[in-house]
Protein backbone atom coordinates (compact mmCIF):
# COMPACT_ATOMS: atom_id res chain seq x y z
CA UNK A 1 0.00 0.00 0.00
CA UNK A 2 1.65 3.32 -0.90
CA UNK A 3 1.75 5.76 1.81
CA UNK A 4 -0.37 8.85 1.65
CA UNK A 5 1.79 12.13 0.70
CA UNK A 6 0.48 15.16 1.75
CA UNK A 7 0.27 18.30 -0.42
CA UNK A 8 3.55 19.22 0.00
CA UNK A 9 5.13 16.38 -0.78
CA UNK A 10 3.36 15.30 -3.41
CA UNK A 11 4.39 18.54 -5.51
CA UNK A 12 7.78 17.83 -4.10
CA UNK A 13 8.16 14.60 -5.36
CA UNK A 14 7.09 15.25 -8.88
CA UNK A 15 9.38 16.88 -11.59
CA UNK A 16 7.45 19.58 -13.03
CA UNK A 17 7.90 22.95 -13.64
CA UNK A 18 5.34 26.19 -14.36
CA UNK A 19 5.80 27.88 -17.53
CA UNK A 20 4.42 31.26 -17.46
CA UNK A 21 4.00 32.73 -20.79
CA UNK A 22 3.21 36.83 -20.84
CA UNK A 23 2.70 39.35 -23.49
CA UNK A 24 1.64 43.18 -22.03
CA UNK A 25 -0.19 41.52 -19.13
CA UNK A 26 1.57 44.10 -16.56
CA UNK A 27 -2.00 44.38 -14.40
CA UNK A 28 -2.27 40.92 -13.68
CA UNK A 29 1.25 39.34 -14.16
CA UNK A 30 2.54 40.26 -10.40
CA UNK A 31 -0.27 38.49 -8.72
CA UNK A 32 -0.25 35.63 -11.42
CA UNK A 33 3.50 34.59 -10.48
CA UNK A 34 3.13 35.27 -6.75
CA UNK A 35 0.45 33.01 -6.62
CA UNK A 36 2.53 30.07 -8.20
CA UNK A 37 5.66 30.74 -6.07
CA UNK A 38 2.85 29.42 -3.24
CA UNK A 39 3.12 25.40 -4.75
CA UNK A 40 6.71 26.02 -6.46
CA UNK A 41 9.79 27.84 -7.31
CA UNK A 42 10.66 25.65 -10.81
CA UNK A 43 9.11 28.60 -12.90
CA UNK A 44 10.12 29.57 -16.48
CA UNK A 45 8.59 32.80 -17.68
CA UNK A 46 8.64 33.91 -21.23
CA UNK A 47 8.56 37.57 -21.92
CA UNK A 48 7.51 37.67 -25.27
CA UNK A 49 8.16 41.22 -26.64
CA UNK A 50 5.89 43.18 -23.55
CA UNK A 51 6.23 46.66 -24.74
CA UNK A 52 4.21 47.62 -21.33
CA UNK A 53 6.15 47.53 -17.61
CA UNK A 54 6.42 43.76 -17.77
CA UNK A 55 10.61 43.61 -18.22
CA UNK A 56 10.51 46.40 -14.81
CA UNK A 57 8.20 44.04 -12.78
CA UNK A 58 10.43 40.70 -13.92
CA UNK A 59 13.12 42.46 -12.44
CA UNK A 60 11.77 41.64 -9.16
CA UNK A 61 12.03 38.08 -9.96
CA UNK A 62 15.35 37.71 -10.76
CA UNK A 63 15.72 34.08 -8.63
CA UNK A 64 13.65 32.35 -11.70
CA UNK A 65 14.10 31.34 -15.50
CA UNK A 66 13.76 33.87 -17.82
CA UNK A 67 13.19 34.30 -21.68
CA UNK A 68 13.03 37.29 -23.58
CA UNK A 69 11.73 37.62 -26.85
CA UNK A 70 12.76 41.17 -28.17
CA UNK A 71 9.84 41.11 -30.37
CA UNK A 72 6.47 39.48 -30.22
CA UNK A 73 6.50 36.41 -31.77
CA UNK A 74 3.28 34.78 -30.65
CA UNK A 75 1.98 32.35 -27.97
CA UNK A 76 2.37 29.25 -29.82
CA UNK A 77 6.46 30.26 -29.94
CA UNK A 78 6.47 31.64 -26.41
CA UNK A 79 5.37 27.83 -25.04
CA UNK A 80 7.85 26.08 -27.87
CA UNK A 81 10.65 28.04 -26.05
CA UNK A 82 9.52 27.12 -22.63
CA UNK A 83 8.88 23.43 -23.39
CA UNK A 84 12.87 23.63 -25.23
CA UNK A 85 14.00 25.16 -21.55
CA UNK A 86 12.06 22.74 -19.59
CA UNK A 87 13.48 19.78 -21.23
CA UNK A 88 17.19 21.48 -20.73
CA UNK A 89 16.24 21.35 -17.04
CA UNK A 90 15.45 17.80 -17.38
CA UNK A 91 11.57 18.49 -16.02
CA UNK A 92 9.14 15.63 -16.81
CA UNK A 93 5.88 17.58 -16.75
CA UNK A 94 5.89 21.48 -17.88
CA UNK A 95 2.15 23.12 -16.58
CA UNK A 96 1.21 25.91 -18.39
CA UNK A 97 -0.96 29.24 -17.19
CA UNK A 98 -1.77 32.25 -18.76
CA UNK A 99 -0.54 35.75 -17.26
CA UNK A 100 -4.08 37.66 -17.52
CA UNK A 101 -5.25 36.36 -13.93
CA UNK A 102 -7.61 33.87 -15.12
CA UNK A 103 -6.37 31.02 -14.03
CA UNK A 104 -6.23 30.05 -10.04
CA UNK A 105 -2.43 28.94 -8.99
CA UNK A 106 -4.11 26.99 -6.62
CA UNK A 107 -5.44 24.08 -8.88
CA UNK A 108 -1.70 23.37 -9.59
CA UNK A 109 -1.95 20.62 -6.45
CA UNK A 110 -4.97 18.98 -9.06
CA UNK A 111 -2.73 18.23 -11.81
CA UNK A 112 -0.07 17.19 -10.17
CA UNK A 113 -2.60 14.86 -7.76
CA UNK A 114 -4.44 13.61 -11.35
CA UNK A 115 -0.94 12.47 -13.26
CA UNK A 116 -0.29 10.59 -10.20
CA UNK A 117 -3.22 8.44 -10.87
CA UNK A 118 -2.74 8.07 -15.07
CA UNK A 119 0.64 9.42 -15.57
CA UNK A 120 2.12 10.82 -18.68
CA UNK A 121 -1.39 12.01 -19.86
CA UNK A 122 -1.92 15.49 -21.07
CA UNK A 123 -4.49 17.34 -18.84
CA UNK A 124 -6.14 20.53 -19.89
CA UNK A 125 -8.32 22.41 -17.61
CA UNK A 126 -11.88 22.91 -17.69
CA UNK A 127 -13.17 25.89 -17.14
CA UNK A 128 -16.85 26.63 -16.88
CA UNK A 129 -18.04 28.36 -19.78
CA UNK A 130 -21.67 29.12 -18.53
CA UNK A 131 -20.80 31.10 -15.54
CA UNK A 132 -21.03 35.02 -15.65
CA UNK A 133 -18.57 37.82 -17.75
CA UNK A 134 -17.23 34.59 -20.03
CA UNK A 135 -16.96 36.49 -23.38
CA UNK A 136 -19.32 34.84 -26.17
CA UNK A 137 -16.29 34.41 -28.62
CA UNK A 138 -14.21 32.67 -25.97
CA UNK A 139 -17.79 30.15 -25.82
CA UNK A 140 -17.82 30.01 -29.31
CA UNK A 141 -14.70 29.63 -30.17
CA UNK A 142 -14.51 26.82 -27.79
CA UNK A 143 -17.58 24.94 -28.73
CA UNK A 144 -16.13 25.17 -32.72
CA UNK A 145 -12.45 23.46 -31.27
CA UNK A 146 -14.02 20.99 -29.24
CA UNK A 147 -16.01 19.76 -32.77
CA UNK A 148 -13.13 19.50 -34.04
CA UNK A 149 -10.94 17.97 -32.13
CA UNK A 150 -13.22 14.98 -31.85
CA UNK A 151 -13.28 14.81 -35.59
CA UNK A 152 -9.62 14.68 -35.90
CA UNK A 153 -8.98 12.52 -32.78
CA UNK A 154 -11.98 10.63 -31.67
CA UNK A 155 -11.59 12.13 -28.34
CA UNK A 156 -14.52 13.78 -26.94
CA UNK A 157 -13.53 17.05 -24.36
CA UNK A 158 -15.79 19.75 -23.03
CA UNK A 159 -12.61 22.26 -23.07
CA UNK A 160 -9.47 22.28 -25.81
CA UNK A 161 -8.61 25.84 -25.01
CA UNK A 162 -7.97 26.08 -21.99
CA UNK A 163 -4.06 27.41 -21.72
CA UNK A 164 -3.81 25.75 -17.92
CA UNK A 165 -2.49 22.74 -18.65
CA UNK A 166 -0.20 19.76 -18.19
CA UNK A 167 2.13 18.35 -20.84
CA UNK A 168 4.41 15.19 -20.53
CA UNK A 169 7.35 16.82 -21.94
CA UNK A 170 8.95 13.72 -23.25
CA UNK A 171 6.43 12.40 -24.78
CA UNK A 172 4.56 15.24 -26.59
CA UNK A 173 6.22 15.95 -30.41
CA UNK A 174 9.36 18.14 -30.52
CA UNK A 175 8.30 19.53 -33.96
CA UNK A 176 6.05 21.83 -34.67
CA UNK A 177 4.59 23.85 -37.54
CA UNK A 178 2.80 26.61 -35.56
CA UNK A 179 2.95 29.52 -33.54
CA UNK A 180 0.41 31.97 -32.81
CA UNK A 181 -2.77 30.87 -30.61
CA UNK A 182 -3.03 28.20 -33.12
CA UNK A 183 -0.56 26.13 -31.42
CA UNK A 184 -2.51 25.02 -28.58
CA UNK A 185 -4.38 22.98 -30.99
CA UNK A 186 -1.95 21.45 -32.86
CA UNK A 187 0.01 20.21 -29.86
CA UNK A 188 -3.37 18.89 -28.39
CA UNK A 189 -4.39 16.90 -31.64
CA UNK A 190 -0.90 15.64 -32.40
CA UNK A 191 -0.43 14.58 -28.93
CA UNK A 192 -3.57 12.38 -29.05
CA UNK A 193 -2.38 10.84 -32.62
CA UNK A 194 0.93 9.29 -30.94
CA UNK A 195 -1.40 7.39 -28.32
CA UNK A 196 -1.03 9.86 -25.08
CA UNK A 197 -4.32 10.19 -23.36
CA UNK A 198 -5.58 13.65 -23.71
CA UNK A 199 -8.21 14.44 -20.88
CA UNK A 200 -9.53 17.19 -19.15
CA UNK A 201 -9.78 18.03 -15.22
CA UNK A 202 -12.02 20.52 -13.66
CA UNK A 203 -10.92 24.13 -12.49
CA UNK A 204 -11.78 27.74 -11.81
CA UNK A 205 -11.71 30.51 -13.60
CA UNK A 206 -11.71 34.04 -13.83
CA UNK A 207 -12.82 36.71 -16.37
CA UNK A 208 -12.46 39.98 -14.85
CA UNK A 209 -13.06 43.17 -17.37
CA UNK A 210 -11.69 44.94 -15.58
CA UNK A 211 -7.89 43.45 -15.47
CA UNK A 212 -7.84 40.67 -18.11
CA UNK A 213 -6.13 41.71 -21.66
CA UNK A 214 -6.63 39.34 -24.17
CA UNK A 215 -4.67 39.57 -27.50
CA UNK A 216 -6.81 37.45 -29.53
CA UNK A 217 -7.41 38.46 -32.83
CA UNK A 218 -10.63 37.52 -34.22
CA UNK A 219 -10.31 37.83 -37.64
CA UNK A 220 -6.54 37.22 -37.98
CA UNK A 221 -6.36 34.19 -35.12
CA UNK A 222 -9.50 32.48 -36.40
CA UNK A 223 -8.06 32.04 -39.91
CA UNK A 224 -5.28 30.59 -38.57
CA UNK A 225 -6.92 28.38 -36.65
CA UNK A 226 -9.64 27.16 -39.75
CA UNK A 227 -6.24 26.39 -42.19
CA UNK A 228 -4.75 24.43 -39.17
CA UNK A 229 -8.12 22.39 -39.01
CA UNK A 230 -8.03 22.12 -42.52
CA UNK A 231 -4.79 20.80 -42.55
CA UNK A 232 -5.75 18.15 -39.57
CA UNK A 233 -9.02 17.25 -41.15
CA UNK A 234 -6.93 16.45 -44.36
CA UNK A 235 -4.05 14.77 -42.70
CA UNK A 236 -6.71 12.74 -39.96
CA UNK A 237 -8.96 11.05 -43.18
CA UNK A 238 -6.19 10.11 -45.44
CA UNK A 239 -3.37 9.09 -42.58
CA UNK A 240 -4.28 8.77 -39.35
CA UNK A 241 -7.76 6.66 -39.39
CA UNK A 242 -6.55 4.54 -41.81
CA UNK A 243 -3.52 3.96 -39.79
CA UNK A 244 -5.25 3.80 -36.81
CA UNK A 245 -7.71 1.17 -38.05
CA UNK A 246 -5.33 -0.93 -39.44
CA UNK A 247 -3.08 -0.67 -36.20
CA UNK A 248 -6.34 -2.10 -34.07
CA UNK A 249 -6.79 -4.93 -36.44
CA UNK A 250 -3.13 -6.11 -36.21
CA UNK A 251 -2.83 -5.62 -32.71
CA UNK A 252 -6.23 -7.98 -32.35
CA UNK A 253 -5.75 -10.11 -35.32
CA UNK A 254 -7.64 -9.97 -38.17
CA UNK A 255 -10.27 -12.57 -37.55
CA UNK A 256 -11.11 -11.81 -34.12
CA UNK A 257 -11.34 -8.20 -34.80
CA UNK A 258 -13.80 -8.64 -38.09
CA UNK A 259 -15.68 -10.86 -35.93
CA UNK A 260 -16.07 -8.47 -32.55
CA UNK A 261 -15.59 -4.49 -34.26
CA UNK A 262 -17.57 -5.18 -37.45
CA UNK A 263 -20.13 -8.34 -37.01
CA UNK A 264 -20.21 -8.29 -33.48
CA UNK A 265 -20.40 -4.26 -32.84
CA UNK A 266 -23.13 -2.63 -31.11
CA UNK A 267 -24.49 -1.13 -34.71
CA UNK A 268 -28.09 -2.49 -35.82
CA UNK A 269 -27.71 -4.26 -38.84
CA UNK A 270 -29.81 -1.41 -40.70
CA UNK A 271 -26.59 0.46 -39.73
CA UNK A 272 -24.03 -1.55 -40.94
CA UNK A 273 -25.73 -2.38 -43.74
CA UNK A 274 -26.14 1.40 -44.42
CA UNK A 275 -22.40 1.71 -43.33
CA UNK A 276 -21.51 -0.58 -46.22
CA UNK A 277 -24.08 0.76 -48.72
CA UNK A 278 -22.06 3.70 -48.30
CA UNK A 279 -19.05 2.88 -48.63
CA UNK A 280 -19.61 1.32 -51.99
CA UNK A 281 -21.32 4.30 -53.25
CA UNK A 282 -18.26 6.40 -52.03
CA UNK A 283 -15.93 3.86 -53.66
CA UNK A 284 -17.37 3.85 -57.00
CA UNK A 285 -18.55 7.57 -57.36
CA UNK A 286 -16.54 9.95 -59.64
CA UNK A 287 -14.73 11.70 -56.57
CA UNK A 288 -11.05 10.65 -57.06
CA UNK A 289 -8.93 12.09 -54.56
CA UNK A 290 -11.51 13.24 -52.09
CA UNK A 291 -13.40 9.99 -51.39
CA UNK A 292 -11.70 8.94 -48.42
CA UNK A 293 -12.77 12.60 -46.61
CA UNK A 294 -16.17 12.21 -48.08
CA UNK A 295 -16.54 8.99 -46.62
CA UNK A 296 -15.05 9.73 -43.30
CA UNK A 297 -17.48 13.35 -43.42
CA UNK A 298 -20.62 11.15 -44.06
CA UNK A 299 -19.64 8.21 -41.60
CA UNK A 300 -19.46 11.01 -38.95
CA UNK A 301 -22.48 12.75 -39.96
CA UNK A 302 -24.85 9.88 -40.03
CA UNK A 303 -22.95 8.13 -37.29
CA UNK A 304 -22.16 4.96 -39.15
CA UNK A 305 -19.51 2.32 -38.29
CA UNK A 306 -16.42 4.19 -39.72
CA UNK A 307 -14.52 0.70 -40.18
CA UNK A 308 -17.43 -1.22 -42.36
CA UNK A 309 -16.97 2.07 -44.92
CA UNK A 310 -14.06 2.05 -45.57
CA UNK A 311 -13.68 -1.14 -45.94
CA UNK A 312 -16.38 -1.24 -47.97
CA UNK A 313 -14.96 1.63 -50.46
CA UNK A 314 -12.14 0.03 -51.30
CA UNK A 315 -14.68 -1.95 -54.27
CA UNK A 316 -12.34 1.17 -56.11
CA UNK A 317 -9.14 -0.72 -55.21
CA UNK A 318 -6.56 -0.38 -57.79
CA UNK A 319 -6.87 -3.75 -59.58
CA UNK A 320 -10.73 -3.13 -59.65
CA UNK A 321 -10.29 0.15 -60.83
CA UNK A 322 -10.75 -0.84 -64.54
CA UNK A 323 -13.83 -2.65 -64.14
CA UNK A 324 -15.09 0.27 -62.27
CA UNK A 325 -14.34 2.67 -65.41
CA UNK A 326 -15.83 -0.14 -67.89
CA UNK A 327 -18.99 -0.36 -65.68
CA UNK A 328 -19.69 3.41 -65.02
CA UNK A 329 -18.87 3.95 -69.06
CA UNK A 330 -21.64 1.21 -69.79
CA UNK A 331 -23.95 2.65 -67.48
CA UNK A 332 -23.78 5.88 -68.69
CA UNK A 333 -23.90 4.91 -72.50
CA UNK A 334 -27.66 4.07 -71.51
CA UNK A 335 -28.21 8.04 -70.47
CA UNK A 336 -26.27 9.91 -72.35
CA UNK A 337 -25.66 10.40 -76.14
CA UNK A 338 -23.06 11.84 -77.99
CA UNK A 339 -21.39 12.83 -81.04
CA UNK A 340 -18.70 10.56 -80.91
CA UNK A 341 -20.08 7.14 -79.28
CA UNK A 342 -17.40 5.47 -77.12
CA UNK A 343 -16.79 2.25 -77.94
CA UNK A 344 -16.19 0.17 -74.81
CA UNK A 345 -12.95 -2.35 -76.24
CA UNK A 346 -9.54 -2.76 -75.43
CA UNK A 347 -8.47 0.11 -77.35
CA UNK A 348 -10.13 2.79 -75.19
CA UNK A 349 -7.70 5.63 -73.75
CA UNK A 350 -7.89 8.24 -71.24
CA UNK A 351 -8.01 10.91 -73.77
CA UNK A 352 -11.41 9.22 -74.89
CA UNK A 353 -12.43 8.83 -71.57
CA UNK A 354 -12.12 12.83 -71.34
CA UNK A 355 -14.06 13.28 -73.82
CA UNK A 356 -16.61 11.32 -73.16
CA UNK A 357 -16.50 12.70 -69.00
CA UNK A 358 -20.24 13.91 -68.89
CA UNK A 359 -21.23 9.84 -69.67
CA UNK A 360 -18.63 8.95 -67.18
CA UNK A 361 -19.49 10.59 -64.31
CA UNK A 362 -23.43 10.54 -64.72
CA UNK A 363 -22.80 6.62 -65.21
CA UNK A 364 -21.09 5.97 -62.21
CA UNK A 365 -23.08 7.82 -60.02
CA UNK A 366 -25.90 5.60 -61.43
CA UNK A 367 -23.80 2.33 -61.13
CA UNK A 368 -22.82 3.72 -57.30
CA UNK A 369 -26.01 3.99 -56.47
CA UNK A 370 -27.61 0.87 -58.21
CA UNK A 371 -24.55 -1.21 -56.03
CA UNK A 372 -25.06 0.67 -52.86
CA UNK A 373 -28.58 -0.32 -52.63
CA UNK A 374 -27.67 -3.97 -54.05
CA UNK A 375 -25.19 -4.67 -51.73
CA UNK A 376 -26.87 -3.07 -48.71
CA UNK A 377 -29.63 -4.79 -49.18
CA UNK A 378 -28.01 -8.17 -49.67
CA UNK A 379 -25.14 -7.22 -46.40
CA UNK A 380 -28.31 -6.74 -44.13
CA UNK A 381 -30.12 -10.13 -45.26
CA UNK A 382 -27.12 -11.95 -44.33
CA UNK A 383 -26.02 -10.30 -41.32
CA UNK A 384 -29.43 -11.05 -40.06
CA UNK A 385 -29.36 -14.22 -40.76
CA UNK A 386 -25.69 -14.49 -39.06
CA UNK A 387 -27.51 -12.82 -36.25
CA UNK A 388 -30.53 -15.23 -36.14
CA UNK A 389 -28.01 -18.49 -36.27
CA UNK A 390 -25.51 -17.18 -33.48
CA UNK A 391 -28.33 -16.24 -31.59
CA UNK A 392 -29.69 -19.92 -31.74
CA UNK A 393 -26.30 -21.29 -31.08
CA UNK A 394 -26.45 -19.45 -28.18
CA UNK A 395 -29.59 -20.66 -26.61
Amino acid sequence: MKPILSQQDLLNSTSFCVIVPTYNNHKTLQKVLDSVLNFTSNVIIINDGSTDSTPDILKSYSQLTQIHHPINLGKGRALRNGFRKALEMKFEYAITIDSDGQHFASDIPGFIEEIQNEPNSLLIGSRNMTQENVPKKSSFGNKFSNFWFKFETGIKLDDTQSGFRLYPLNLIPQQFYTNKFEFEIEVIVRSAWKGIVVKNIPIQVLYDPAERVSHFRPFQDFTRISILNTVLVTNALLYIKPRDFLRRAKKKGFKKFFLEDILESKDSNFKKSAAIALGVFIGISPFWGFQTILLFTFAALFKLNKVIAYLSSNVSFPPFIPFVIYGSLKMGSYFVSTDTPLILDSSVTLDDIQKNATQYIVGSLILASVSALFFGLLSYILLTAFTKKHSEKSL
